[in-house]
């Protein structure tokens, strides 16, 4: 059975890499890099969910006028067809007499 030095010291290597990144990532500079990154993050959810507040104030908005635009429009199209039985039911009288 060969010794194979190249994948035991790529091992090695990993264990000590993956020991050193461990401690650097719970020091007490990293914890407070992550606090501030949490707090921006927070900042810009805020930031966010204020925009898509205004935007979906805005949707409703369009919303309900175009719901009043088709309302009008159905009103109008109801008021001249009552107009045009009224108009022709008075030719009818109209020539009957």
């Amino acid at each position: 059975m060969a010794f194979n030095c190249g994948k035991l010291c790529t091992f090695a290597a990993g264990v000590l890499f993956g020991t050193a990144g461990i401690k650097v990532l719970s020091s007490r500079d990293a914890k407070k890099v992550y606090t501030h990154a949490t707090a921006a993050t927070l900042r810009a959810k805020d930031c966010v969910m204020k925009t898509v507040n205004t935007v979906k104030e805005n949707c409703d908005d369009i919303y309900a006028e175009a719901k009043q635009i088709n309302a009008d429009r159905e009103a109008d199209e109801a008021a001249k067809i009552i107009a045009d039985v009224v108009n022709d039911e008075k030719e009818a009288v109209t020539a009957e007499v």
